[in-house]
């Protein structure tokens, strides 16, 4: 599974503007929100962060996967989101949060998002991949190491 067929220029942002875990996420959603398999913006941030309130989606490792399955969607999409000095995101590391993948994924899609989100966890735990995350200056770069999971 190519995890960029998910993710397209307009979704990805190099350098959020926002300074808290809110903001972030609003920021997020609104990158997602470019994507013509978002049907409904609002619906979106409120399901992601009611998913949110759940649990913190800060995994570590500097990284956070907030998500959400919902009607706001028609298909999955990946937004993807950089901020070099980190955004305290609750994570369960305590450390700020630098990379971020926001999954919105319809309400019926059963495995598809499980796995999207499993095989980006996988990639995450590797720091040489993070480093080059933190590196990539255009989508290109990005999605070669989205498509670069076994």
């Amino acid at each position: 599974m190519k995890l960029s067929k998910f993710c397209d220029e307009n979704l990805i942002e190099f350098e959020l503007n926002a300074t808290t875990k809110d903001d972030a996420i609003k920021e997020l959603v609104q990158l997602a929100s470019g994507s013509t398999l978002v049907k409904d913006a609002d619906l979106l941030q409120k399901d992601v962060s009611e998913r949110e309130g759940l649990v913190t989606t800060g995994v570590g490792y500097g990284v956070a996967f907030p998500h959400a399955k919902t009607k706001a969607t028609k298909g999955i999409v990946i937004a993807f989101g950089r901020k070099e000095e980190g955004i305290d995101f609750d994570a369960i590391d305590g450390k700020p949060v630098k990379l971020f993948f926001l999954i919105a994924a319809p309400e019926d899609a059963i495995g598809a998002h499980l796995n999207v989100m499993a095989r980006l966890s996988y990639m995450m735990k590797v720091e040489d991949k993070r480093d080059k995350l933190m590196a990539v200056t255009s989508p290109a770069e990005l999605f070669a190491i989205l498509d670069s999971v076994d």
